[in-house]
């Protein structure tokens, strides 16, 4: 793997610079000739850039280009025809973005025999810069090594399983390890290149905490990190394997962790590759922006449906508006979702399917039309719950349902939602096994478009369940 700050600086700088060097090479007078001799694209105007107008149309150019290009200034391994695809595919869309920016009439916009002359000019040297530092992944075999976990017990089967030499192990402080790397940073048995060779956990070298992940990745250039932690649904196992998919590091796990973990199945090995990839930032950002910006609208719209429901419910039964439950969020932890209160008081705890005579008059209308799960766009709003994701259940339906499916946690790699692939397809907490195949299917291919096309889905059934539960038809 490449240095992470060596690599970052070369391709955002090498980036900036190539594409100053286009937009100039695009206002050079030679380039003007030989354009006006090209068929139909020739007959565009040529407007030379000089001064403080070309500074203007290269800042332009590089701002958009360079936002564009984000998710490759991460140090990850990548094939030459996978580098050159996505790199091409990031400056289309950059080059589509100029372009509409140039319909605004400003002074400086850039021209389009420039827009065009430059953008042919990037889509052949930014694919060509960025194979040329990427990091390549290695084949035949797994590289530097290094073991991050908190289980002595794990780390000694991650040993007997690994096939590779081990440079030593990252965990959090605890009795078995210390925050800060050790001065004996070879471990006593190697293989005479400075690579630690297999040894048992307790003469395993600790590199440091996982505070320090970042700089062991980079300053031992790791190429694969086995996670060796003694529970999977914790805050530290999710961090660690963010980072080593932020600087391109292979993450394994041992084959027997793998009820807990979305692992690439591979018949032939004790360790199996970790098939979860922690979104980019920009997705999350993006995914985060969706959110509040549906649960702030629906609030909004919705508010007086939100007034009349809560005096029905008054005056349809005694009791509170809303009711609370505790429900299992993202890895793990928990939080209070609310509802409208569809029962009779002290009795929206009871387990699910028992309970169908205690619902209220309202409460059943709301159930019907699933009015009753509106509050929950305030958890959404603030960023309990997310609109699409794996359905949160019930902390104390949650070890039944684990007791039944041994995967179940699978679920906990992402935030849970108001709805989900499994809602939209009918599958409930009462057929876990299926329910959870959908969740998992939705982790594996989560993206912003593929949320947006559920949440379609979802209104569209919403939408039908209240037509027929206001005419009676079924």
């Amino acid at each position: 793997m490449t240095s992470g700050w060596r690599y970052r600086v070369a391709a955002f700088g090498g980036a900036a610079a190539l594409i100053v060097g286009a937009v100039a090479l695009a206002n050079q007078p030679i380039v003007e000739t030989f354009f006006h001799r090209l068929p139909i694209l020739g007959q565009l105007p040529f407007a030379r850039a000089q001064g403080l107008e070309f500074v203007f149309e290269a800042g332009l150019t590089v701002l958009v280009v360079l936002g564009a290009l984000i998710p490759l200034y991460k140090p990850q391994p990548r094939r030459i025809l996978d580098t050159w695809l996505l790199v091409g595919k990031r400056t289309t869309v950059a080059l589509f973005a100029l372009a509409t920016i140039g319909y605004f009439d400003y002074t400086y916009r850039l021209p389009r025999a420039t827009l065009v002359i430059s953008g042919a000019i990037l889509l052949v040297v930014l694919p060509l810069w960025f194979v040329t530092i990427r990091s390549r992944p290695i084949d035949g075999g797994a590289g530097r090594t290094i073991i991050i976990g908190d289980d002595p017990a794990e780390i000694d089967r991650v040993l007997d399983a690994v096939e590779m030499a081990v440079y030593g192990y990252v965990s959090p402080s605890s009795s078995y390890t210390v925050d800060e790397p050790t001065s004996n940073m070879k471990a006593t048995a190697t293989d005479g290149s400075g690579i630690a060779a297999r040894v048992p956990a307790e003469t395993l070298d600790c590199l440091g905490g996982l505070s320090r992940l970042d700089d062991i990745l980079v300053e031992y250039d790791i190429d694969t990190a086995v996670f060796a932690f003694s529970e999977t649904d914790r805050e530290e196992f999710f961090g660690a394997l963010a980072t080593c998919h932020e600087y391109g590091v292979e993450a394994k796990i041992h084959r027997e962790k793998a009820d807990t973990v979305l692992v690439e199945d591979d018949p032939g090995s004790e360790l199996v590759d970790i098939a979860v990839e922690p979104w980019d930032w920009q997705d999350r950002a993006v995914k985060r922006i969706f959110d509040i910006g549906f649960a702030g609208f629906g609030l909004l719209v919705a508010s007086p449906l939100l007034l009349l429901i809560a005096v029905a419910i008054k005056l349809d039964s005694p009791g509170p508006i809303f009711y609370s439950q505790q429900r299992t969020a993202e890895f793990g932890g928990t939080f209070d979702v609310y509802k409208f209160r569809s029962m009779v008081p002290e009795s929206e705890d009871v387990e699910p399917g028992t309970s169908e005579d205690r619902v209220t008059r309202v409460g059943w209308f709301l159930r019907k039309t699933h009015l009753d799960e509106l509050p929950q766009l305030w958890s959404i709003l603030v960023g309990d719950m997310s609109v699409v994701g794996p359905r949160a259940v019930w902390t104390d339906e949650e070890y039944l349902l684990e007791e039944d499916v041994d995967a179940w946690r699978q679920r906990w790699f992402v935030r849970p939602g108001l709805t989900g692939l499994a809602q939209i397809n009918g599958a409930s907490s009462e057929d876990p096994r299926q329910k959870l195949r959908y969740d998992i299917e939705y982790i594996q291919q989560q993206s912003f478009w593929f949320d947006l096309k559920i949440v379609i889905r979802q209104i569209w059934q919403v939408l039908g369940d209240v037509a027929r539960t206001i005419t009676g038809r079924k």
